[in-house]
């Protein structure tokens, strides 16, 4: 670097792609980046290669300097500063905290040599094994990194735990849990104390609670949860409705600083597996006096609203509470009454109205959130089912219904009661933010929606993006549209500042009605304890901000982590699933979708299963196929066509299941493939008295300008 001042430095996250470079995010909360005076949200993202990488590993976090992007030359041979802000690099200069330090690989000894063969994104070859270890050739280990002095040298580390042989029942379960770093046990003075939780709420504590025993308050879950942390009772008024969401008091029972709490943060959140849940709360806690079961006293939290016709908040209170659940459904039973079937036998008799109270209300409240801007994210969802022995026999698509639906817009309302309460008192809290999208990534994501046929106008603008979103629905493509603007977004986070939530277009949100999986909410629910209408007579302390800010980095990278060992569990168990139908004696055909056209073939989904893969230019059909590069397609010479958008359907041919992929091929007869040509929508008609429109002047679009400041400002450091 040039000049005597050091080069700018950010704190951050290191995340490996499959193909070996990095991505790193920056901590738009850190002090110290906000100190450096750069524009964290255009510089959300900065790309790292692998020789740069210093010896992070996947998740860790670290210390990142940026690295000027080469001078580019325009037409007249002058020096342009307007570089996108995906063209700025970065170097690790340190790693600041291990995500976990501990690799899963395959062991191999030879005399007294010991090495593990590591297929790790950040890792790609041998660790150097010092010690001894039981482990036999071949079998799946846990390495602890004890060494690595750079990405030349070959990393040293000793085999902690042998997981087994791969493809055994399980290993590839434990393999994940121990790559990612996730805690499986609780340690016992966490367990002594959730046992010491009582079995029934105390009697000088519901005595000083607003009692709504006799009211009939519900639950709405999962037929297979064993927690349940939210319930609602709501009526119809002559203004509207009263609606009161009840969830979980886990504040009462998990205080600041105990050996429960300090489990609790550390964990962040519960971790859901396809085959196991690693709760963030002991199960004496989170399954039992927590946990609103019907028919027993609970302690709640309440957040009691009122709200007006058109589905606006009018009013909202806050009390402490105790209620005795009177109906414990699932979302099939809800869904079942919704569509006009009676109440389960046994129930009390205003349940079926409830429910049916209820939906109406969601669909106003629904509707509103719509019109405000909120934009329809929801992506397919499957359920991989296990036999007894842990393998994949089925896979179920999760339809999210009405019922579904009815909770989410009663949850949405109360989150964003208690946000803004809390915003309104200047109370410190945890927010859930989701931040403004680069706009550079809008305008690479306008391109593929074009590329589509469609014209998306500015996105933006959350209207459009809302149309395009509308346009696409129940098109071959519209997986495609709606994944690539999930891509051109900024994920969700938790921050101490109420910077808004872009995707549920509300300035004010957070996480209140799952204290039992989630400690933001925890956090939440200490903090709203000043502002209800039966306080306790001494509130729980809650963090100062500068806490609340490293609380918020740790919780959202614990979510991250959990998110990505999810859906890591819920790919191999759905692998696993294909390779056993793809085997069997009448393998199916799946409804595709081309999600891109290369030289070498087809890049292709299964958007009902999430499954990715490719067909190969060989596994075209028969014919002659030529690929034409300008609009992306493979054309054969009797007029068939293939391009991204169309659906098709497959057959599976190969499955990787080290790189996750799919080789597929086009099934049935060439004429089936052909006929799914995408959609093209006309361009808008032109009015008679239109004119065009002066070109504008040539000059870099605001994005580039913008990126353009940041280089210039890292230059003037360097060099003043």
């Amino acid at each position: 670097m040039h000049g005597k001042n050091p080069p700018t430095r950010l704190l951050g996250t290191l995340k490996f792609h499959p193909k070996g470079h990095a991505l790193f995010f920056p901590d738009p909360a850190d002090a110290q980046n906000i100190a450096t005076g750069l524009d964290l949200a255009a510089l959300s993202r900065i790309q790292i290669a692998r020789r740069d990488a210093a010896t992070a590993l996947d998740g860790d976090r670290v210390s990142v300097s940026l690295l000027l992007p080469t001078p580019r030359l325009n037409t007249r041979r002058r020096f342009r500063e307007d570089v996108a802000p995906d063209s700025l690099t970065g170097k690790v200069e340190q790693v600041l905290t291990r995500r976990s330090g501990r690799l899963v690989g395959i062991f191999h000894q030879q005399g007294a040599t010991a090495w593990v063969e590591c297929d790790d994104k950040a890792i790609d070859g041998r660790i150097d094994i010092t010690g001894e270890s039981t482990a036999q050739n071949g079998q799946l280990v846990v390495v602890d990194l004890t060494q690595w002095s750079g990405r030349s040298a070959i990393p040293r580390g000793r085999v902690i735990e042998v997981l087994g042989w791969p493809g055994t029942t399980g290993v590839d379960m434990l393999s994940v849990i121990h790559r990612f770093g996730l805690r499986t046990a609780f340690p016992e003075e966490v367990l002594t104390a959730a046992r010491a939780a009582p079995e029934a709420p105390e009697a000088a504590e519901l005595a000083r609670r607003k009692d709504w025993r006799n009211k009939l308050v519900i639950t709405i879950d999962p037929a297979d949860a064993k927690d349940h942390d939210d319930a609602i009772w709501l009526e119809k008024t002559a203004r509207g409705w009263t609606l009161a969401v009840h969830i979980a008091d886990v504040s009462h029972y998990v205080k600041p600083g105990t050996a429960l709490d300090r489990e609790a943060v550390e964990r962040g959140n519960s971790t859901y597996l396809v085959d196991r849940v690693l709760p963030m709360l002991p199960t004496e806690l989170s399954n039992g006096i927590c946990s609103l079961v019907p028919n027993a006293d609970r302690l709640t939290k309440c957040a009691l609203l009122d709200i007006a016709p058109d589905g606006e908040i009018k009013k909202a209170r806050f009390i402490d509470a105790v209620i005795h659940s009177r109906a414990k459904l699932s979302y099939e039973q809800a869904q079942a009454i919704l569509d006009g079937q009676p109440a389960p036998a046994g129930s009390d008799p205003a349940l079926a109205e409830t429910i049916r109270e209820g939906w109406r209300l969601a669909s106003v409240l629904r509707q509103r959130r719509f019109n405000h801007g909120a934009l329809d994210l929801e992506m397919p969802e499957i359920r991989i089912r296990l036999d007894d022995h842990g393998h994949a026999t089925r896979v179920d698509p999760v339809i999210h219904t009405a019922s579904h639906q009815l909770v989410e817009e009663c949850m949405l309302a109360a989150n964003e009661a208690v946000a803004r309460a809390l915003s309104h008192r200047q109370k410190p809290a945890i927010h859930r933010i989701h931040e403004e999208p680069d706009p550079s990534r809008l305008l690479d994501y306008t391109q593929t929606a074009k590329l589509h046929g469609y014209h998306p106008g500015d996105l933006t603008n959350r209207a459009h993006i809302q149309k395009l979103l509308d346009d696409s629905k129940g098109s071959p493509e519209e997986h495609v549209i709606k994944l690539g603007l999930l891509k051109s977004l900024k994920r969700a986070a938790y921050s101490a500042e109420a910077l808004g939530h872009y995707g549920l277009a509300k300035g004010d949100y957070c996480h209140f009605t799952s204290p039992i999986r989630r400690y933001a909410d925890l956090i939440v629910h200490r903090a709203l304890q000043p502002l209800l209408d039966n306080p306790p007579r001494r509130a729980d302390h809650t963090p100062a901000i500068a806490e609340l800010r490293e609380i918020s980095r740790h919780i959202s990278d614990t979510e991250r982590v959990s998110a990505e060992a999810e859906s890591e569990t819920k790919q191999m168990k759905l692998l696993e699933y294909l390779q056993h139908v793809a085997g069997s004696d009448n393998p199916p055909v799946f409804e595709g979708l081309i999600t891109e056209a290369r030289p070498m073939g087809l890049m292709v989904e299964i958007p009902g299963l999430g499954v990715r893969g490719v067909v190969k230019r060989e596994d075209l059909p028969d014919g002659r196929w030529r690929f034409e590069a300008h609009r992306m397609a493979w054309v054969s010479f009797d007029g068939r066509i293939v391009q991204a958008g169309m659906g098709v359907p497959l057959r599976i041919l190969a499955i990787n299941t080290e790189r996750r992929f799919v080789d597929f091929m086009l099934a049935g007869k060439p004429s089936t493939a052909a006929k799914f040509i995408p959609s093209r929508r006309p361009a808008p008609a032109t009015k008679k008295h239109d004119k065009p429109k002066p070109a504008a002047k040539a000059g870099p679009p605001p994005h580039r300008k913008q990126a353009g400041q940041q280089v210039a400002k890292l230059k003037h450091r360097r060099h003043k």
